[in-house]
């Protein structure tokens, strides 16, 4: 090893759901929602000549309609480039103590990517056999607590009296919970807010509001809060959002008509398409996401994984322990399941 390869900072990276390049797919691995945006946005009325100049980096336009949509003050939300934006700058913020943050052995895989690039002591309770999250295990003393809810890849649900729970217990550290999946399913821990300081709730725009390629996440919590986060944006860097991203972002936030229609077809896909697995032999908990996480009765994930693959239908599987005998699903369009369902039918025989 040559000398100064020794100050190079090694981690082992976040591995996304791959991104075929090929036509003609059917893509349920990465939990994009299967419609396109609002028209709203598509006819976002945008000056081009102000791309010359740098972006409002505060993004006041879109903090404000992110606000005035959830009932808060502007002062409580933070904006960033997609919700792994924001969830990097909230590890780098608030988890600085010699004590392990904590968060589940299942969950969403970036958490212990960050814990590890920023150098954060982590434990990682496990979930239960049925892969609930267990209360107890957050009460002892860690130096900040995450979790999704509901879980990935789980999609199971907490209710708001669970994370009250783990906020009487956890009064003296950060707790954030990761609602990427909300919409689809169960309560939001937003109103929790006005009882606890340190209770920080992250957003996406990629799942219910159709927009992962745009590349919008948002965090609100306490103005005290969402002050550091900003403070160390802006000594990272200042012009993290751009003008477009900011346009179409406030305009996605004004058609509440179109949020809700989309995602009503995306549970409505889910709960038929639940039916159709439990047919065909799987089992699976209920799912409160736009996506459901499956074992067969007899066939492995891995095997069903591959052979879907190369009928150019694309799954997740996870190589990890405890979930190698799982695929998540993530819930496309109607003909999309149908002709998944048909894939399987013909498989499984």
């Amino acid at each position: 090893m040559k000398a100064w390869e020794n100050n190079i900072r090694k981690v082992v990276p976040y591995v996304p759901g791959e991104q075929p390049k090929m036509e003609q797919v059917i893509k349920l691995n990465t939990n994009e929602n299967p419609y396109p945006p609002s028209l709203k946005v598509k006819n976002a009325q945008m000056d081009l000549n102000r791309l010359r100049l740098y972006p409002d980096p505060e993004a006041k336009d879109l903090v404000h309609a992110i606000a005035s949509y959830h009932g808060v003050e502007d002062s409580q939300v933070f904006v960033g480039v997609g919700s792994d934006d924001v969830l990097a700058m909230s590890f780098l913020t608030f988890f600085n103590s010699d004590k392990p943050l904590l968060f589940p052995d299942i969950t969403y895989s970036f958490y212990d990517v960050w814990a590890d690039l920023f150098r954060i002591p982590y434990e990682t309770p496990a979930l239960d056999d049925e892969f609930h999250i267990v209360a107890a295990d957050y009460y002892k003393a860690n130096g900040g607590v995450i979790f999704p809810n509901p879980n990935a890849p789980t999609g199971q649900l907490v209710e708001l009296s669970f994370i009250e729970d783990i906020l009487e217990h956890n009064q003296d550290v950060i707790v954030i919970v990761d609602e990427a999946y909300i919409d689809f399913g169960g309560q939001t821990a937003l109103p929790l807010l006005e009882k606890y300081e340190n209770l920080l709730v992250v957003r996406t725009f990629s799942k219910s509001r159709c927009l992962a390629g745009l590349r919008i996440g948002y965090a609100i919590g306490n103005p005290s809060l969402i002050k550091a986060l900003n403070d160390v944006k802006y000594s990272f860097n200042s012009y993290t959002m751009n003008y477009p991203t900011i346009v179409m972002g406030t305009a996605c936030m004004e058609d509440e008509e179109y949020f809700q229609e989309t995602v009503h077809k995306v549970m409505a896909t889910r709960e038929w398409f639940g039916k159709e697995l439990t047919r065909l032999g799987f089992t699976f908990e209920q799912s409160y996401a736009n996506f459901i996480f499956a074992k067969h009765k007899s066939v492995p994930a891995k095997e069903i994984f591959e052979a879907a693959k190369k009928e150019h239908i694309f799954v997740r599987y996870f190589n990890k322990p405890r979930i190698n005998d799982y695929l998540r699903i993530s819930i496309g369009t109607d003909d999309e399941m149908k002709a998944f369902v048909t894939f399987l039918e013909k498989y499984l025989q």
